[in-house]
């Protein structure tokens, strides 16, 4: 009888190789190196938006009806050639192509790769064991994230292109280690797939499973909220005057933040319970973004630190809401769904977020992104809530 809970060392290589990004400290120096204006930089991360988008719930499907390793395999493929691409290029249409191949790797390993965790436990049957699974691998991805931090800053110093080749070494990793997976048994039955079927399940999802749907859309929000604070994080630093050289420095601290964050996010829930957990996430990440816009100074650095804190904890307990109300079956394309709204919605109020920034100011566009996060998540959150309330 197949261990497939060794798929999980292999899981935790696949998020390291995503995660441990070297680029990202230094990319908007690169960019602007090859002759990049801020406009420019923002229209190629919606590209990017929308090649994950374009991709995100096909891919899902596809890893419940080809194979969650057979879809990791080719995520891994694209990931790494993705940034090949990028250490040979120059301009922005060569970044146009990069950021596309990159877009559909993400999309291929988002959503499978979680599905993999929850369905190699149930194998084992081990499922109460899954937040702390995923808060441990996403912990290992910020761990790593950090460390790449340092070492691209370092890397950077000999060219700001030198993190791109040993971002393709880095990224390569993953696909050995999704070649090695074992497939769990679990969702390989006998199921009619097509492409009306996955429209009738995602259908279903929103109009008949209150559960499943409000535990997608909770998910998706605060993702959005996490990934569109990220990209506040450099402008605030250069909003304060952080010396260039200490951007490396806490980058990697709000990082390992995350990481200590999630190792204990189980132990939260655990103790407070899933009502007073999800309030405790929505109303700590809409205090972080509005405290950070009113003290956008040295001061302020502390209410980041207490966002990717919270941060920490959302992303695998919220996740976890979705593996509980979903089958096994469909688990990748409901995560890819997930996924799928968090880059729509990122592609819509990023740019307005960012011409805020460029045209009015840094301390209004974290306002209003924290005024926004908060009322659509109470919008989502509190009927649900309610509604366990009364049948409790």
């Amino acid at each position: 009888m197949a261990n497939f809970s060794k798929n999980i060392p292999r899981l935790y290589l696949v998020k390291i190789s995503k995660w441990f990004n070297m680029v990202m400290p230094v990319v908007v120096l690169f960019y602007q190196n090859n002759d990049m204006g801020m406009h420019e930089i923002f229209v190629l991360k919606a590209i990017y938006s929308i090649a994950i988008v374009g991709m995100e719930i096909p891919s899902g499907w596809m890893a419940d009806v080809w194979g969650r390793r057979k879809t990791l395999i080719l995520g891994s493929i694209l990931g790494s050639f993705g940034f090949l691409i990028y250490s040979f290029s120059y301009g922005f249409w060569a970044f146009v192509i990069a950021e596309m191949i990159l877009g559909f790797g993400h999309s291929f390993v988002s959503g499978a790769d979680s599905a993999m965790l929850y369905d190699s436990l149930k194998a084992d049957k081990r499922t109460d064991k899954y937040v702390r699974e995923e808060g441990r691998i996403t912990s290992a991805g910020n761990f790593a994230e950090a460390i790449a931090g340092v070492i691209g800053g370092l890397l950077a110093a000999i060219s700001l292109r030198t993190p791109f080749y040993f971002q393709f070494a880095v990224a390569a990793i993953a696909i050995p280690a999704a070649i090695t997976m074992i497939e769990p048994k679990i969702h390989i039955a006998k199921h009619t797939h097509s492409v009306k079927k996955m429209i009738q399940n995602i259908h279903n999802t929103f109009v008949t499973n209150q559960n499943l749907r409000t535990a997608i859309l909770l998910s998706s929000v605060t993702g959005t909220a996490t990934l569109t604070f990220a990209w506040f994080v450099q402008p605030f630093f250069k909003a304060i005057d952080l010396p260039v050289e200490l951007f490396g420095v806490f980058w990697t601290a709000l990082n390992l933040t995350v990481g200590v964050s999630t190792v204990f996010a189980y132990k939260v829930e655990e103790f407070l319970g899933k009502r007073w957990s999800i309030l405790l996430v929505i109303v700590l990440l809409s205090a972080g973004y509005v405290f950070a816009g009113i003290s956008i100074s040295y001061w302020g650095l502390g209410f980041l630190f207490l966002f990717y804190l919270v941060r920490g904890l959302a992303t695998p307990i919220f996740k976890n809401y979705i593996n509980q109300y979903t089958d096994s079956k469909v688990r990748a394309t409901m995560l890819s769904v997930r996924n799928f709204i968090i880059r729509i919605a990122f592609a819509g109020i990023g740019p307005l977020l960012g011409w805020i920034t460029d045209n009015i100011s840094l301390n209004k566009a974290f306002l209003l992104a924290g005024i926004i996060y908060l009322v659509a998540a109470l919008a989502v959150t509190i009927p649900w809530l309610r509604t366990k309330k009364e049948q409790s």
